[in-house]
């Protein structure tokens, strides 16, 4: 017989305790002083500056890079080049003009990443949004940011 005043609790092993850190560091082997160390023993890490200056050096060198395009040929961005919208990273345009002049973008903001970029590459693209999409229409480019495009290549 049962008494209502009177409680009974039944307590069943858990199957999948929780791990406390300690008991988890000790299942992989990091239990003990000498796994405290392992960060010292690595190579020390180069200077975030000297892979900074080494990136910068890359890009100049990259924009610097040039490559002889004539009408008809299909080109990309260059890696970490691109500064416009369009054409989309990984997607062909083709060379409608190469300008023997540079126009000047008229970007009156010396602040602006447009202000005074030499523009002597006329491309086509087809939009692929928007009102205009699926519409061939051409605009002008800086031709240091582009190379020749190759599938696979431009990303």
């Amino acid at each position: 017989m049962r008494h209502p005043d009177r409680w009974s609790v039944t307590v069943s092993p858990k199957k999948n305790d929780p791990l406390s850190s300690r008991a988890l560091l000790q299942r992989i082997g990091l239990n003990d002083d000498g796994a405290a160390n392992l960060l010292l023993e690595d190579d020390p890490l180069d200077s975030p500056l000297q892979s900074l200056t080494q990136a910068l050096t890359q890009r100049y060198e990259l924009l610097n890079t040039r490559h002889a395009f004539v009408p008809g040929d299909l080109v990309c961005w260059k890696q970490g080049m691109r500064n416009r919208r369009f054409p989309r990273d990984g997607r062909p345009a083709v060379v409608l003009e190469v300008l023997a002049t540079p126009v000047r973008d008229s970007d009156t903001e010396s602040g602006s990443t447009y202000f005074r970029e030499p523009l002597d590459l006329v491309l086509g693209l087809f939009l692929d949004e928007g009102e205009h999409r699926g519409d061939f229409l051409s605009w002008h480019f800086d031709s240091r940011r582009f190379q020749p495009w190759t599938e696979g290549e431009c990303k």
